[in-house]
């Protein structure tokens, strides 16, 4: 007998990132394992509803996201006790956030319809099972779903490599659409096959992950720009930028910290110094420097807002 006494329409909202800072392969549990770490964003958002009923069916609004549907049924799943079903119902998504451009727009719908869910079943899930059912859904996640701190998130397992213990120190991100030429279409990321890293490569990310872990414990954004930027270069070989040359002039034209990208997206953000007196007149600066090459799709964030 199912008890809806405790029952109410969910409802949640789940965040987007910007890219990344860092991804490429890192040790864990004794292998080489993928991993990320995501640029914290606040440029848009994903809105869900849950209304829970009795009975198997579960539908979703827009009827294509399948993805968003999934991670529903299986939270649904991990929040009903055994005994207790079944339980269906209907999730509604709404929001702006982009497709195909880097900003995790599927994880993002994935986490609101998680989260929507348990908040209608009363049922809070931990982020490491929320982890799991987003990887299950969506066959490779973003790390959204831990709040507190960064982590090194293996992205296809849905497990924490490492969790820094704390936030990514604060950065103002002057981002933009890498591919003018698509004109905001995006990249067809499916298209592309997982990066294959080389020896030298795994050996760099190695020292990239250490040089992030000192970063965010010492709170050195500059650090932080070098490791974004590290990581960048390293994707070039992958899915290039086609304007990075011109963007790294830019970069040390206007003192930025670095430049983060997508690695299967077509957005990037130059780095700067939240901190800085400057900072508004670089971040101009580096606006109109950027028109100048053709980047007119533009947007500017700070993390941590």
């Amino acid at each position: 007998m199912v008890d809806h006494s405790g029952w109410r329409v969910g409802v949640a909202s789940a965040p987007i990132h910007h890219g990344e800072i860092l991804q490429g392969v890192f040790a864990h549990e004794g292998q080489l394992t993928r991993g990320l770490v995501t640029m914290p964003c606040t440029v848009h958002t994903t809105q869900a509803s849950f209304q829970p009923a009795r009975g198997e069916e579960l539908t979703v609004s827009p009827a294509w996201k399948s993805k968003a549907r999934r991670a529903a049924q299986l939270a649904v799943e991990a929040c009903v006790p055994p005994g207790q079903g079944p339980v269906g119902g209907h999730l509604e998504l709404t929001g702006d956030v982009p497709l195909c451009r880097g900003f995790g727009s599927s994880t993002s719908d994935v986490l609101a319809a998680i989260w929507a869910v348990q908040d209608a079943l009363v049922s809070p899930l931990p982020p490491e099972t929320v982890a799991r059912i987003a990887v299950r859904a969506e066959t490779a996640s973003d790390s959204l779903m831990f709040k507190e701190s960064s982590v090194l998130f293996a992205q296809r397992e849905g497990k924490v490599i490492e969790d820094f213990g704390y936030r990514i120190p604060a950065v103002r991100v002057l981002g933009f659409g890498s591919r003018p030429e698509n004109d905001g279409k995006g990249v067809d990321t499916l298209a592309f096959p997982p990066a294959r890293y080389d020896d030298t490569e795994a050996g760099v990310f190695a020292e990239l992950h250490a040089m992030l872990r000192e970063a965010i414990h010492t709170k050195d954004v500059a650090l932080v720009g070098a490791v974004a930027t590290a990581s960048t270069e390293i994707n070039q070989r992958h899915l290039p930028i086609p304007l990075l040359d011109s963007l790294r002039a830019i970069e040390r034209e206007t003192g930025a910290l670095g430049i983060q990208a997508a690695h299967s997206g077509d957005i990037a953000g130059l780095l700067y110094d939240r901190d800085d007196p400057e900072v508004d007149a670089r971040t101009e600066h580096g606006r109109r420097l950027l028109h100048n090459i053709g980047i007119h799709e533009q947007w500017i964030f700070t993390t941590g807002d």
